[in-house]
């Protein structure tokens, strides 16, 4: 194995392979990453080991190889990997593997992967012993970054100056049928859309969320003030679809349209990008609105938007994180560690509906531009 081999703007590998099983909203922020590697690399092979359900997301972007990891299948996940390899390796082998998950899953993935360079996180960061699965380590200036810019940090590490292109494709037959399924609710036509994407779909997340009492208040408000028509996106877990019902009960003059438990993948991502705004908690729908450019608010207090929140519309953050760690940790946000966590969702209740208006009126009416 060739560990002194390296690579930079003008000596490109022949072969890398990005190692990122999930979830949406970090796919998302590998985004840029992988369009870095395109733009400086050109004649670059890429291939991305990517999970089952996030594949959905990305499968149209082309000039990428894809081999699906599925964690559900268990042990035999990891045979399976190994035979795709073979099958797109033959002999050959990987130039460049990018870590870039933290987990045991993917450094025990990372163990079929022939590669000369392995890539992982700093020793800071690379929690579940990512480092004894690596040969080198990304060299950020600091672990307080943004999930996306410690992305951006594999490339950095040779020499490739970042590319901040998301270019996330959406299906144009999936937009038709998002549009006819709005119109089959008898929402009327030509209003703008206001999406709400209620949940953190799994149970342990959970503290992610905002109430539903909150967001029937702000479907109202974009109805009456603003001539919206609301429409809820989600899952199909139980707290999604029982959520939704919620809020369509709690509302006195909004008529959300409920999709709820009713897209697919590609129809999730065509309504975040039909959409003219979108609300949601720190969950993958609140990234992939903001990767589409869509004016996007995030709602923050369970964790640090400075790390999770919305990329491209940090201006929109309705951030009630710093009261939370005060509140439940005594801590400020410089005392307390990058990642962390306020596992209640009381904290989410710190967050108030005149908080959420003065971000819809700030879009509403052109007073910041995005960036």
């Amino acid at each position: 194995m060739n560990t002194e081999q390296t690579f930079s703007a003008s000596s490109a590998p022949k072969r890398i392979c990005l190692l990122r099983l999930s979830a949406l909203g970090d796919i998302t922020h590998v985004l840029p990453t992988l369009r870095t590697l395109q733009q400086h690399w050109p004649d670059t092979e890429i291939c991305w080991i990517i999970g089952k359900t996030e594949y959905q997301l990305v499968k149209a972007i082309e000039d990428v190889n894809f081999i699906i990891f599925d964690k559900a299948a268990g042990f035999s996940a990891y045979s399976k990997l190994k035979k795709d390899l073979r099958s797109h390796l033959g002999s050959d082998k990987f130039d460049v593997l990018l870590h870039m998950q933290l987990s045991i899953r993917a450094s025990v993935a990372s163990l079929a992967i022939p590669a000369d360079i392995k890539l992982g996180f700093d020793k800071a960061r690379a929690k579940d012993l990512q480092s004894i699965f690596c040969n080198r380590q990304i060299q950020p200036d600091t672990i307080r970054q943004h999930v996306l810019e410690s992305f951006l940090e594999f490339p950095r590490y040779f020499g490739l100056k970042p590319v901040m292109r998301w270019d996330l494709p959406v299906s144009a037959e999936a937009v038709e049928s998002v549009r006819n399924k709005i119109n089959k609710a008898g929402a009327p036509a030509g209003k703008k859309i206001f999406v709400i994407n209620a949940c953190a779909v799994a149970k342990s997340k959970n503290w992610r969320n905002w109430t539903s009492e909150g967001y029937a208040a702000i479907a109202d408000y974009v109805c009456t003030q603003h001539d919206m028509q609301v429409v809820l996106t989600g899952g199909f877990s139980e707290l999604e679809r029982n959520t939704a019902e919620q809020i369509i009960r709690l509302c006195n003059t909004a008529k959300p349209v409920n999709l709820v438990a009713a897209t697919s993948i590609d129809e999730m991502v065509a309504t975040l990008d039909l959409a003219d705004m979108v609300l949601a908690p720190d969950t993958g729908p609140v990234h992939i609105a903001s990767a589409l450019n869509t004016n996007t608010i995030g709602l923050y207090a369970s964790t640090n938007p400075q790390r999770a929140g919305p990329y491209r519309h940090q201006q929109f953050v309705v951030s009630r994180y710093p009261e939370a760690l005060q509140q439940y940790h005594q801590q400020t946000v410089e005392q307390a560690s990058w990642g962390k966590r306020i596992k209640t969702a009381e904290c989410m209740k710190l967050i108030t509906v005149d908080d959420v208006i003065q971000k819809i009126d700030m879009i509403y009416n052109g007073s910041e531009d995005q960036p």
